[in-house]
């Protein structure tokens, strides 16, 4: 449709980050989730929410709901021993899903797709989020644990 920006199915939409202004980058041309600083976190430089945490678990915020908000986006959870998965998350879903994306590696315990019936169009809602997909996400992470390389 003339006009209209929402793309086509093979064009994807443009959706902005939201960067975490206390993190360093290893490069000064360069955003820190790029040019990630030695030792850093897969999904460093895109902030943790402080008030999203559940049973020791976060969420991270990739896509910025609050400057655009949508019923996608990318996002990422710290659990509570420091490691992180990535979310492809949608919300405000009839029926709740939860699948996988991409396989868990040293860096991370897997990317998971996740649908909720909740909203998450502002950083009060991501507790109540992450608390409709902990239950999944707990499991996963344990899995990940138990065969992670010590």
């Amino acid at each position: 449709m003339p006009g209209c920006d929402h793309g086509s199915v093979n064009e994807p939409r443009s959706r902005p980050l939201r960067t975490d202004p206390k993190a360093t980058s290893s490069d000064p041309d360069a955003p820190a989730f790029i040019a990630r600083p030695e030792g850093a976190p897969v999904y460093y430089g895109f902030p943790v929410l402080p008030d999203s945490e559940v049973d020791g678990f976060q969420l991270g915020m990739i896509t910025d709901f609050e400057a655009q908000p949508d019923t996608s986006g990318d996002g990422f959870v710290v659990a509570p021993d420091g490691s992180r998965a990535g979310l492809v998350w949608e919300s405000e879903v009839e029926e709740p899903y939860f699948s996988q994306v991409l396989p868990p590696d040293s860096s991370r315990w897997g990317v998971w797709a996740v649908g909720v019936t909740k909203p998450l169009r502002s950083e009060a809602d991501a507790r109540p989020f992450l608390a409709a997909t902990l239950s999944e996400l707990r499991s996963r992470w344990e899995e990940w644990k138990r065969h992670e390389p010590t």
